[in-house]
């Protein structure tokens, strides 16, 4: 059966493999990036989101069957756009996409990784997104590394999926997150070209378990799959797709 979905970060990377995956499938996606995709929009900002909603209600005003926030910046952008796209733009997109994917009892699949147990709730960059003030957030992530706000963010965005489970199954809708590992992106491409961290993602990549690095179409495969009818008891779970790194790491906590 023909499904439709939105999806933000379509263009690019484990994004623009989902999504031509969904689309082999004979399914409507629904693209939202920066450069290029269905619907333009710059997600760091208030208005960018706005006109993003806007334009996928418009087209999509009787549901959808699922949302993707794909979009995201690895640890060497600026410290302040990693925290507005990698949590703020996601959680906005998720929650004012809610009723159109609880209309088709649908699912948001949202794009953690296996750095955010790297984080602790504790931390204060966390709690600041925990507690959704972005400004304030946004200044405390100025004054961190990429690397800690990336990281940050994503187990900021997990814990407020877990956290939102019920109340959002409740309304129709199932929350779960993919957790990716190191994969061959071009965003990847510009960690590994950095001075500082490149050296050090070339290490850790080195030592994955099941190999170096995945391919965005590896990553997609379980993200479809998460997306099907055949997953539709599956609600509040993290998928670690990341060679067995996480495990790897953290042998003792699951």
């Amino acid at each position: 059966m023909k499904k439709r979905y939105a999806m933000t970060g379509g263009a690019t990377g484990i994004g623009a493999a989902l999504r031509e995956q969904l689309c082999a499938a004979g399914h409507e996606v629904i693209s939202i990036d920066i450069k290029e995709g269905d619907i333009i929009a710059d997600l760091s900002t208030q208005e960018g989101r706005d006109l993003a909603l806007a334009a996928v209600r418009e087209r999509a005003a009787d549901g959808l069957d699922g949302f993707i926030p794909c979009a995201g910046l690895p640890p060497v952008a600026p410290p302040r756009i990693i925290a507005a796209v990698n949590y703020f733009a996601a959680v906005a997109m998720a929650t004012g996409l809610q009723d159109l994917v609880g209309k088709r009892r649908g699912t948001v699949l949202l794009v953690s990784s296996n750095s955010a147990p790297m984080t602790q709730t504790s931390h204060p960059l966390a709690q600041a997104f925990l507690e959704g003030d972005e400004p304030k957030a946004l200044d405390v992530a100025a004054g961190e590394m990429g690397q800690t706000v990336y990281s940050a963010s994503k187990h900021a965005l997990t814990v407020w999926m877990r956290r939102n489970v019920v109340a959002w199954a409740k309304a129709g809708v199932r929350l779960n997150a993919v957790a990716p590992g190191i994969t061959d992106t071009p965003l990847t491409q510009q960690v590994f070209a950095d001075e500082q961290l490149g050296g050090v993602m070339r290490d850790f990549s080195a030592m994955v378990p099941w190999g170096q690095t995945a391919q965005p179409g590896q990553i997609a495969n379980v993200m479809r799959f998460m997306l099907s009818d055949e997953a539709d008891f599956v609600c509040g779970s993290v998928f670690f797709v990341d060679g067995g790194s996480d495990a790897m790491l953290r042998s003792d906590q699951f």
